[in-house]
């Protein structure tokens, strides 16, 4: 309860803790951002790590020029980030195909999540890669998917690229535009909680919406 309860304060109050960490590890900071970036979108069993809010309190942070970090080479990185979590998590789906399905759910392994990605998938198909950028738990098992399904390396490439671009771009400039206006400057805690809650509404209604049908 207490590792719990942690996380659930580094998630609300991420900027603050890191700012600490871009104060204590300098440029470093990229290497770390990286490898969450990178693990949030390879590996099926890390969909609880923060992603639409820490891309844009490190905008936030860059364009405040704490480190010294730098937003163009912020992107670079974490763009680079998200298409090779996704390449790895297409390789993993395909490598371990369609007996996932038949896996029970456990504390590493949401397989209600993974059903839901499925049916996102079949109805969606490559555009899946794209919008699942902007969607919790559906980020982290859509290039899972993608591999179960066998869909071609060369398309999933296309879809990752572009979804890896457009969830990185828009967030971390949304943070660096809007991170030296003072009341966001002043609020930015607040700031995250809205990114958190804007981002499951679209998993909240779908729910809704299969719990009348």
């Amino acid at each position: 309860m207490e590792f719990f309860a942690q996380f659930i304060d580094i998630i609300l109050h991420l900027d603050k803790h890191l700012a600490l960490m871009v104060q204590q590890y300098g440029l470093w900071i990229y290497g770390i951002l990286f490898f969450i970036v990178f693990a949030e979108t390879g590996f099926v069993v890390f969909p609880f790590l923060p992603g639409d809010s820490l891309l844009f309190v490190a905008g936030a942070l860059a364009a405040i020029g704490e480190g010294g970090m730098n937003i163009f080479t912020l992107i670079a990185i974490l763009t680079a980030a998200a298409v090779l979590g996704n390449t790895v998590n297409y390789q993993i789906g395909r490598f371990f195909g369609p007996k996932v399905f038949h896996w029970e759910s456990s504390r590493f392994f949401n397989k209600a999540a993974l059903l839901k990605t499925h049916v996102f998938y079949e109805k969606h198909g490559g555009k899946t890669l794209v919008i699942s950028r902007f969607l919790p738990l559906f980020r982290t098992f859509a290039p899972f998917v993608a591999g179960i399904g066998s869909m071609s390396y060369a398309r999933f490439t296309l879809f990752n690229l572009l979804g890896a671009l457009g969830w990185v771009v828009s967030l971390c400039l949304a943070g660096y535009w809007l991170g030296n206006i003072p009341w966001i400057k002043a609020n930015l805690s607040l700031m995250i909680v809205g990114i958190i809650l804007f981002s499951f509404i679209p998993l909240a209604i779908g729910y809704l919406k299969s719990r009348s049908a």
